[in-house]
């Protein structure tokens, strides 16, 4: 297979933006990985792109790429939708990467967005819902009313305090968020920029369990893009290459099997021929505090139960040995379901361009991203892993 180098980035701010569609949020993104690339339209040569709620939110099915990138000089060229949950954005960048490593073409853009904000907060966590079997949520639930609440935050509180018992203290999944909402405060590009206390994220409102407002993150609009090449950059400028990306799908009921995050973790680590213990710097999945602390141990950042020493030691903080989510994460960059996965890899490849000013991790090389979506019987939908490497 050929190197598969990221050429372009860029994104949005993510956040509310009502007086925003989602054509603009995407086409804002999409102009910005262009003259990122320093290239023009005509010499893409075919796109994908994801979007996870346009069919409950507008109504826009089947074609939301053509709609979204009409105006922005890319029609003509193969486009492909894809739809995978949360886990959406990192998908479009897997097959985006099949095509270049594969030979199938030489310049991709890959863009994922989201909007969901806007009047009826009811239907955005409608939408998110529908990322599980909607037949096992009525079992669990029951029929009739619209629930304006998210089954994943059930989900997450009830993992939490599973057994009788809680699985990390309240302490713990604050720091989590005071963390992400420290890096978030660095981040042009996040929903939120103020940084929170720990008695803060206490003190906001109760979700499920042990989580709270603050331990969770917020559906937002926004977008996110690539460019990506089986050409290097010119002499002088900082390369990033993808050297290996991962998709599983989860496992369902048997629990004989191991999740699809450590399934993809394991293949990433694999085909990059490195491990957790090489990287610099990591983006998680943090839906919520909880998801976070529980991935250390799943994708192998620490041992079973020592996750909250990672983040009570400062470990997974900027100036720790391994930052995690130095974005500030979903849960202070925020969540548009169709980019976030993008929004990952467009924060690592700026990292380890040495591109990220007050939160730039000195001298990253090597970077892993994890990006889970929806939620099956015992295991998410999806999860897409993505390891880069600055050459």
């Amino acid at each position: 297979m050929r190197d598969v180098w990221i050429r372009g980035v860029s994104m949005t701010r993510f956040g509310k933006h009502l007086e925003r569609t989602g054509r603009d949020l995407a086409e804002e993104a999409v102009r910005g990985a262009l003259r990122d690339a320093s290239i023009e339209p005509h010499d893409v040569q075919a796109a994908v792109a994801g979007n996870a709620a346009a069919g409950l939110m507008s109504g826009q099915e089947s074609i939301r790429a053509q709609v979204v990138l009409r105006r922005t000089g890319l029609l003509g060229v193969p486009l492909v939708n894809v739809e995978n949950g949360c886990a959406t954005a990192s998908t479009a960048l897997h097959l985006g990467w099949q095509a270049v490593a594969g030979g199938m073409h030489d310049w991709m853009l890959v863009l994922g967005w989201e909007k969901v904000c806007g009047d009826d907060r009811a239907r955005p966590l409608i939408a998110l819902n529908a990322s599980t079997d909607l037949t096992e949520l009525v079992e669990v639930f029951g029929a009739g009313e619209e629930r304006p609440r998210s089954a994943f935050a059930d989900l997450y509180g009830a993992f939490a305090s599973g057994n009788g018992r809680d699985r990390f203290s309240r302490e713990s999944l604050a720091l989590v968020s005071v963390k992400n909402h420290e890096h978030g405060a660095l981040n042009p590009c996040a929903r939120y920029t103020r940084p929170v206390t720990a008695e803060e994220v206490l003190a906001s409102r109760q979700v499920a369990g042990p989580l709270t407002l603050l331990m969770c993150s917020m559906l937002s609009d926004g977008a996110a893009c690539l460019v990506l090449s089986s050409s290097p950059p010119p002499a002088g400028e900082p390369g990033v290459r993808i050297v290996a990306s991962a998709l599983a799908s989860g496992r369902g009921d048997d629990l004989r099997r191991p999740s699809a995050v450590r399934r993809a973790v394991r293949e990433a680590e694999e085909t990059a021929g490195m491990g957790l213990e090489d990287m610099d710097v990591v983006e998680l999945h943090d839906a919520t505090a909880v998801a976070e602390l529980a991935l250390y141990e799943e994708v192998g950042l620490c041992p079973p139960g020592d996750a909250e020493r990672l983040v009570v030691d400062r470990v997974t903080w900027l100036g720790g040995r391994v930052p995690v989510n130095t974005s500030g994460g979903l849960l202070a960059r925020g969540h548009p379901m169709g980019a976030t996965g993008l929004a990952q890899v467009v924060e690592l490849t700026l990292q380890l361009q040495g591109r990220c000013g007050p939160r730039q991790v000195p001298g990253a090389r090597l970077a892993l991203a994890e990006n889970a979506g929806g939620w099956v019987g015992s295991d998410v939908a999806a999860c897409g892993v993505h390891v880069l490497e600055r050459s």
